[in-house]
């Protein structure tokens, strides 16, 4: 499987380094695919050394302004022009998404993701990595959102809230090999 994962380029403390690293290795050992935003500092290096230490595949998508902080010795790294293009690769080159901490861009990108979804132009899975409760907030205002009608499909139709690293793969997992394979119908 190949996947998005949105997250900081910061350097974070133990709390978050920790279960990225964890989630990475599970990623790796798993024979999957990390597609990221290409950057070889913070928690975007912490994610991608673990990966490919673990096994597994990078694929990176930068964009010009920060094409400087790309990590060397990915499996593939393309270039876009400006964030928009950015996040249509990222997005296109997946087949799920999993949502770290982070800060206004990796909020942007997850909330791209989710409208996405909402209005059925997508179909990926979206995990919500809740570390050390990060994303608490947020999953309050969300509920808030259904609970007072902001919503036109269910919460959990748009995306999964794991509190652990092994939660978001071990869902991400169950839901692509429950989907009929590409080419097959559903009698």
């Amino acid at each position: 499987m190949k996947i998005c994962v949105f997250l900081s380029a910061a350097d974070l403390d133990e709390r978050y380094t920790r279960p990225a690293r964890e989630f990475a290795e599970l990623l790796g050992k798993g024979g999957h695919t990390l597609v990221w935003g290409g950057s070889d500092v913070g928690l975007m290096k912490v994610v991608a050394d673990g990966v490919q230490a673990a096994g597994g595949r990078l694929v990176g998508v930068s964009v010009t302004f920060l094409a400087a902080k790309t990590r060397a010795g990915a499996d593939e790294m393309v270039i876009a022009a400006d964030l928009a293009e950015r996040k249509k690769l990222l997005l296109e080159k997946a087949d799920a998404v999993v949502v770290m901490v982070g800060g206004t861009g990796t909020l942007d990108e997850a909330t791209e993701i989710l409208e996405l979804k909402k209005h059925g132009h997508t179909d990926k899975p979206v995990v919500l990595l809740n570390t050390a409760g990060f994303y608490d907030g947020l999953k309050t205002q969300f509920r808030r959102m259904e609970d007072e009608g902001f919503l036109p499909v269910p919460l959990t139709d748009l995306v999964f809230f794991a509190e652990e690293p092994v939660g978001a793969l071990a869902y991400l997992e169950a839901v692509t090999s429950a989907a009929p394979a590409a080419g097959q119908g559903i009698e």
